[in-house]
Formats: structure tokens, sequence, C-alpha cells
């Protein structure tokens, strides 16, 4: 058995890491749905002629201006690879760059409408879970977000 030692309310207690068949069989699970969104995710991009880093950057603009570098951070990559996304993104008339009103020195990302237009037709568009989960009750679906969440640790 693995020990792991967490900081719980001052002092150190052992935490056992599960490395059971189960926790492997679940875990190989998850792999498998996110690499079927990904395959998804790219061609559905690609229909609306984005590569999935684009589709993923307009995602994240259509929520709300951003910073460029807060993008970069996003999607873990250099903030040189976002600067070109969002050139592209901009030549295509589907995001715009504007100045931070709270700070005339950052520059920010935005969607444009037609590219909020493109990102919701791209997210409605994927479906490869929607079918499954439709067979679900309310309350099935209800369990295994809040399973999901509570292995994400709640992150947004």
């Amino acid at each position: 058995m693995i020990f792991q030692y967490v900081k719980q309310l001052g002092t150190l207690v052992p935490m056992t890491s599960r490395i059971d068949p189960l926790t492997l069989e679940v875990v190989e699970l998850i792999g498998t749905i996110v690499a079927r969104y990904h395959e998804e995710y790219e061609e559905a991009a690609a229909k609306h002629a984005l590569t999935g880093a684009q589709a993923r950057v307009l995602g994240l603009l259509s929520r709300a201006p951003t910073p460029m570098r807060r993008l970069a951070q996003q999607l873990k990559c250099e903030p040189s690879n976002v600067t070109g996304i969002v050139d592209r993104l901009e030549a295509r008339g589907l995001a715009e760059r504007r100045l931070d009103p709270a700070d005339r020195r950052v520059k920010l990302a935005a969607a444009t409408e037609a590219g909020r237009e493109t990102s919701a037709q791209l997210r409605g568009s994927l479906g490869f879970a929607r079918e499954p989960l439709a067979e679900l009750s309310d309350e099935e679906r209800t369990v295994l977000r809040d399973l999901l969440k509570r292995v994400l640790g709640d992150v947004p």
C-alpha cells in the first residue's frame, strides 16, 4: 500500500492511495471518455474550419473577455501560442482584441457575436455522451455530476 501524508488540522495523517482493480478500471474508463470527447471535439471544430486549439480558445472567449496571459495559463501553453490563435480567430471575424477598461495597459481577447454563435454551434454538435446520458434518470445524472465534481475537487 502506498502512503501519502496530508496536512489535516495542523497534523499529518496517512492517506492510502487506491491502486485496486476497480480504481484502475474507473481511471481507464475516464481516459476513454476523455479520448472520445477530444476526438469528437476535433471533428466538430474541423466542421467549422477551426483547429481544436482555436475552438477551445473561442469557447473560453465566449464566456467572457479574457487577458491573453490568462488564456495561456488556462490552456497551459506559451503566450505566443495564444497570440497566434487569437490572430487567426480575429482574421476570421470570430474574435477581437480590446483594451481592458479596468487597466488600459492590458489587452483582452473577446469573442465577437459571430464567434459566440460559432462556439454555441460547436458545443451543440458535441453529442457522443448525450444519448447515453439521456438514458439515465435525473437522479442518476445528478449523482454522476456530483461524483465527477467530487473527483475534480469542485473545480469549476
